[in-house]
């Protein structure tokens, strides 16, 4: 068999994989909306904060809670540390 065979065969699988995996989210998601919908309530029940999106640096874990200090721990000219760092944007009133 050739190599490019080979390649094509592997795409092939991988995309069918792929889109079987979003074929069963959307059987998941239509099984699972009471659940979906309980526990929406209940975040805005007991009023949690928003979501955790990183969990390596103490400034990227909750954005709205973040000291903004913190990211200069070392030094002011300090390198980013961490990846996350440089997915999130700085804060709105920064830029305008």
């Amino acid at each position: 068999m050739r190599p490019s065979n080979i390649f094509l065969l592997s795409s092939a699988v991988s995309c069918l994989l792929f889109v079987l995996g979003i074929v069963d989210a959307v059987y998941q998601r239509e099984e699972r909306s009471d659940l979906l919908h309980q526990q929406s309530k209940l975040v805005a029940d007991l009023g949690l904060t928003d979501l955790a999106l990183f969990t390596e640096a103490r400034y990227t874990r909750h954005l709205s809670l973040a000291d903004l200090h913190s990211a200069f721990q070392d030094h002011p000219m300090a390198l980013e540390h961490f990846p996350s760092g440089s997915l999130v944007p700085p804060p709105r009133r920064l830029t305008e």
